[in-house]
């Protein structure tokens, strides 16, 4: 039995095989990947950058459904299922990708049970993050939702300083489109967490000074 760690580095080698078979391609942030509704039969496996997977509500404001990292690969609900799809995909930093025919990408996952059950795996984790926002949406406030959305972003993508504290490089109104809440809210929420010395808000991004601390206010609400 291999150790998970090293098994990790297996099942990246067999996708970055299977992938290495076409072509990068390079594009810049605020690059629409894929329209919903739009048909389409590629698999995007992300090298380098971001994407954001959301919907836009009525009146007009993006709600964020999922952040993909590499080495993702989207969308796998489209290209199993066959279904219509109703979600934008866009480039939310400068990426690489490489782009797979859908039927080729199942395949290969039916052909490497590892490569499967380390999707499932992903899946479900972000399945259990998606579940928390809807707890928070459902139950809870604005100062809460916010909350949660810095502790997963930080957990997720934040880039930890010598001195213990986390980067998060976004700004307020990407966090409002992160916990479906308004620009202003999400500004008057943010005053109060600088206030009570949890974040600070610079040019590059939020930095949270202590992710214990944040985390223990998001269940202890001050």
């Amino acid at each position: 039995m291999v150790h998970n760690e090293a098994m990790d580095e297996v099942i990246k080698a067999k996708i970055d095989k299977f992938f290495s078979q076409y072509r990068p391609r390079a594009y810049p942030k605020g690059q629409i990947l894929i329209l919903n509704h739009d048909e389409n039969d590629k698999v995007y496996y992300l090298v380098e950058g971001k994407v954001k997977q959301y919907d836009v509500n009525y009146r007009g404001e993006e709600i964020i459904l999922n952040i993909f990292k590499p080495p993702a690969f989207f969308p796998m609900s489209q290209a199993i299922n066959k279904g219509d799809n109703p979600y934008i995909y866009e480039a939310e930093s400068e990426i690489e990708v490489r782009q797979a025919p859908a039927k080729e990408t199942v395949q290969f996952i039916k052909d490497n049970p590892d490569v499967m059950f380390d999707l499932l795996t992903r899946v479900y984790r972000g399945v259990d993050g998606i579940l928390g926002r809807v707890v928070q949406l459902s139950a809870s406030n604005a100062h809460s939702r916010l909350l949660y959305e810095l502790s997963i972003e930080a957990r997720r993508f934040g880039a930890v300083r010598p001195d213990g504290s986390y980067l998060l490089s976004l700004h307020e109104k990407d966090l409002a489109a992160r916990a479906s809440l308004s620009r202003e809210t999400v500004s008057r929420e943010v005053s109060k967490l600088k206030r009570k010395s949890l974040i600070d808000v610079t040019a590059d991004g939020v930095v949270i000074f202590d992710i214990d601390k944040l985390e223990r206010a998001l269940h202890h609400p001050f």
